[in-house]
């Protein structure tokens, strides 16, 4: 048996290497490994999916269990964050303290690049484990993939978490440097620091290898030498009966799979996967085309189909040589999208004339191509009646509280009605009345170990246990107003969010023919009582931030936002995000904070850190974002939306 293995890993990677093969870089046959990334089953792969997907994996093993979400903001990139559960390894030293006699659990991030697309020559990728965590899963791949009609061939070499005792060798990046051969054999306890000096390091790596193979359109087999070191591993794996993976995997549709894989020889582990594929989630709009009446003229067939396809018009003006056209709009994501439609509908109604556009959101006036003088000189064609008017939607929702120390997970279904109440175009109340149908929220009774410098989110238990009686999640009034051209202001007022109530404003100055905007926001606040009603308990401060904004959309399509100032427990720093937004309306993005709290004071996690994402489940957008700890520096209101959220609506995405 063990003479044949050997040969099998000499065929394959004599097959990686030197056979002729077609792309398997598929989306309905990859799928994501036990640690969320693109792989086979334990082991990475240099498979990649298209730009704009993204995806959940759960995984139960032995001895830990997983939830990952993982998502592509290029196609070159891949980046997940998961937050682990790990059996019979005890949360905490003390014996006496209910709480320390739980599973251990972890969080942490994984990265991956695509150093070479596949050719005549397999694709590559290099990849972190656990890149800013404590250390459990710490590791580092290179692997390379490689297609043969329904075979898919990987091969890699792992170091750290992924350079089994048993099969090893001398790392190749100690002929280099001998510092590559140190490598930190402790977790952090803290975590949450990045470790430069442990990448790629440690004087032994192994390598790997793995198959995938498509039976037909609904069955994956795979197999995978698993170089996972398990002998001195802080995971406390059991000794391994053998270092080989097994997996069937079933392809319910392109959206789901579920695997079920024997693992070293040892156990038997379950995955479920869920993935969206940017082709399908962002597919050109579709035009919605009105049907023409005898008596429509092109200017009411012009507005008719404009209406239709979701964009308000508040004017239309005519000229010898032009039409102006004032337009008002919420549902559409960015300017490429309403542009498309403001010319599908001109060429519908056979209009001529060239349009002149001004575009306002909630009378904030973002951009326009008309002034006093153009209104002037023109004829009026059509004005919309401006009046009060109100809507609600009542809906149910999922409210996820991950990483609490108590469980693994916990959940609510939650109901939730939304009142919008348009006093006038640019003055709006809006409320949200929730309640939770059914959750396990009642048995979060662990105090937060750190409260500094003030407890504004670490209590935020107190809260979720009140969830389960009809409360108020927001009660505000928006005033806007656009006073100079590319000059804004919002001025908010009553209950911001879930924990605060107060009263504040932001300016931005935003011009959509440039990159970049540059604002300020200062808001008065109080804490909100555990009641979730009007009251309030002690604690206020006032919060304020100064904030530059950035949109590249060129070489590397990105969006910045750097803000510097006083968060709500009274700290002051810095908070860094990077994002990818697309024309559909997703968004990916990270953050990261650093204040006058040292990492010390701060505790586990070193500085406060998160994902956030705008994604389209089941034909609606979710909208979520996830810090892995609930700490209190460095943290922001909640609001609801801010004077960027919608303007950037009408900044392009092309590159410029």
């Amino acid at each position: 048996m063990y003479l044949c293995l050997k040969k099998l890993e000499f065929y394959l990677i004599y097959l990686i290497f030197f056979s002729i093969s077609l792309s398997a870089d598929s989306f309905r046959f990859n799928s994501y490994n036990n640690h969320g990334v693109v792989g086979i089953i334990n082991m990475p792969s240099a498979r990649f999916y298209d730009e704009g997907s993204f995806g959940v994996s759960l995984y139960n093993g032995t001895p830990d269990q997983k939830i990952t979400i993982t998502s592509s903001p290029y196609d070159w990139m891949e980046a997940s964050f998961f937050y682990t559960n790990i059996e019979n390894k005890r949360y905490c030293e003390a014996q006496f303290i209910a709480f320390c006699r739980q599973d251990y659990k972890d969080k942490g991030f994984n990265f991956k690049i695509r150093l070479k697309e596949e050719g005549k020559l397999p694709a590559i990728a290099i990849g972190i484990n656990d890149i800013a965590g404590t250390g459990l899963y710490s590791s580092e791949y290179i692997v390379s993939s490689y297609g043969i009609n329904n075979l898919d061939l990987h091969f890699g070499l792992g170091w750290g978490a992924l350079s089994s005792n048993s099969s090893n060798i001398k790392n190749p990046l100690a002929y280099l440097s001998n510092n590559f051969n140190d490598r930190p054999l402790t977790a952090s306890k803290r975590g949450g620091q990045f470790e430069p000096s442990r990448y790629f390091s440690g004087k032994r790596v192994s390598p790997f290898y793995g198959i995938s193979y498509a039976v037909n359109e609904n069955f994956l087999i795979k197999f995978e030498k698993d170089v996972t070191k398990v002998e001195d591993s802080l995971i406390q794996y059991r000794a391994p009966q053998g270092k080989y993976n097994f997996s069937l995997e079933f392809i319910y549709n392109e959206n789901i799979n579920i695997a079920l894989s024997k693992e070293r020889d040892d156990f038997y582990s379950l995955k479920f996967i869920y993935k969206k594929d940017a082709s399908s989630s962002n597919k050109p709009y579709a035009y919605v085309k009105k049907t023409r009446n005898e008596n429509d003229s092109d200017y009411n067939y012009f507005l008719k189909s404009l209406n239709a396809n979701g964009i308000g018009v508040n004017k239309i003006v005519e000229k010898a040589d032009s039409i102006g056209i004032e337009i008002t709009q919420f549902s559409h994501p960015n300017l490429d999208l309403i542009e498309e439609i403001i010319y599908t509908a001109k060429k519908e109604s056979n209009i001529k004339k060239d349009i002149k556009k001004e575009y306002r959101i909630v009378d904030l006036k973002a951009f326009s191509e008309l002034d006093s003088d153009y209104y002037d000189n023109s004829k009026l064609i059509f004005e919309r009646k401006r009046k009060k008017g109100f809507s609600t939607d009542t809906k149910l929702n999922i409210r996820p509280f991950i990483a609490s120390r108590e469980e693994f997970f916990k959940l609510a279904i939650m109901a939730e009605n939304r009142f919008e109440y348009i006093i006038k175009d640019n003055f709006i109340f809006n409320s949200e009345i929730k309640y939770s149908i059914k959750d396990n929220f009642q048995d979060l009774s662990i105090p937060p170990e750190n409260t500094f410098p003030a407890q504004v989110r670490s209590d935020v238990k107190e809260y979720l246990k009140n969830f389960n009686r009809p409360f108020i999640a927001r009660a505000q009034f928006d005033y806007h107003m656009t006073p100079i051209k590319n000059n804004h202001l919002m001025f908010t007022g009553g209950i911001l969010e879930e924990m605060f109530s107060g009263h504040g404003f932001e300016y931005l100055y935003f011009d959509n023919k440039k990159n970049y905007a540059i604002g300020v926001e200062v808001f008065d606040v109080k804490k909100r009582d555990y009641d979730l009603r009007f009251g309030t308990i002690g604690y206020k401060n006032i919060t304020g931030h100064v904030n530059f904004y950035y949109r590249n959309y060129k070489f590397i399509p990105f969006d910045g936002k750097i803000s510097y100032g006083e968060y709500l427990a009274g700290d002051e720093g810095l908070t860094f995000e990077i994002s990818r937004s697309f024309k559909n309306g997703a968004k990916f993005g990270v953050f990261a904070t650093f204040t006058d709290v040292s990492a010390e004071e701060f505790g586990e996690g070193s500085f406060d850190k998160g994902i956030f994402f705008n994604i389209p489940v089941f034909k609606n957008f979710v909208n979520y974002s996830w810090s892995p700890l609930t700490k209190d520096p460095g943290s922001k209101l909640n609001r609801r939306h801010t004077l960027h959220d919608l303007l950037i609506r009408f900044k392009s995405l092309e590159n410029d």
